[in-house]
């Protein structure tokens, strides 16, 4: 069985969410098939796939190569190859660029019009928009957000499923992002943004990180080590007087 057949019978069996399927379905297409697609799954080569892999840029390298290690996975499951070719291959190093975001006084203070209660529940909660799109004031109750799904189905991994602490009045969410996306572009941030504005806030409030990955539905705690440990300016300024303030004492 070649590779592309396997890849094609595979995806639909796969338990991920729809965009997943979708975004490894686009990085097969546009990325591996063409190359190795054609082969057989056990005459592939650890070295051929390397190969195929070398010209991409390091996000779109990462992301094929997840893809890749997926599919022979699977393979090795069902005994249609005797080794998973692709779990040894070394991922690229992604180097994630500073995002800029906006804390909660700053979200307060801004005026986001028809948009302002949808900015400031994202902004408290912590959801992914996909999240907010398939809440229902039946999920919120008992002083809690209860997040159980999205609206494309399953929340993005097991972790998702989480209650929140409620903080502020809950109001629906269309199905789409683009009118909030309006109302903060001129402010140089992002709809997902708002999520590092959550786990900003839950660092200023002295949460621990590991309850704050449970709060942001993180199955790795270390996405949001990777939150908690962003310094904005302010911080290190306040930083110095406590520390001029420890030394003078």
């Amino acid at each position: 069985m070649d590779l592309n057949i396997f890849t094609r019978a595979l995806m639909p069996t796969l338990a991920i969410t729809k965009k997943t399927r979708q975004n490894y379905e686009s990085s097969y297409r546009c990325n591996i098939g063409p190359k190795v697609g054609t082969k057989e799954l056990s005459q592939i080569s650890k070295s051929e796939l390397v190969e195929a892999l070398a010209l991409l840029p390091p996000q779109t390298r990462y992301q094929a190569l997840m893809v890749l290690r997926v599919i022979f996975r699977e393979a090795l499951e069902r005994e249609l190859v005797e080794v998973n070719i692709a779990a040894s291959i070394k991922a690229p190093r992604i180097q994630v660029k500073h995002q800029k975001f906006l804390t909660w006084q700053e979200v307060q203070e801004i005026n986001f019009g028809r948009q302002s209660a949808r900015i400031h529940f994202l902004a408290l909660h912590g959801l992914r928009f996909g999240e907010a799109a398939a809440l229902t004031s039946a999920d919120v109750y008992g002083g809690f957000v209860h997040i159980t799904k999205s609206k494309h189905g399953a929340t993005k991994t097991q972790a998702g499923v989480r209650k929140v602490p409620l903080l502020c009045e809950f109001v629906p969410f269309s199905l789409h992002q683009k009118s909030i996306a309006l109302a903060l572009k001129p402010y140089g941030v992002t709809v997902h943004s708002l999520r590092k504005t959550y786990a900003y806030t839950l660092k200023s409030a002295g949460i621990h990180v590991t309850t704050a990955a449970k709060l942001m539905g993180h199955s790795n705690p270390m996405m949001t080590l990777r939150i908690y440990t962003q310094v904005r300016d302010d911080e290190a300024g306040l930083a110095g007087i406590s520390l001029a303030k420890y030394i003078a004492s």
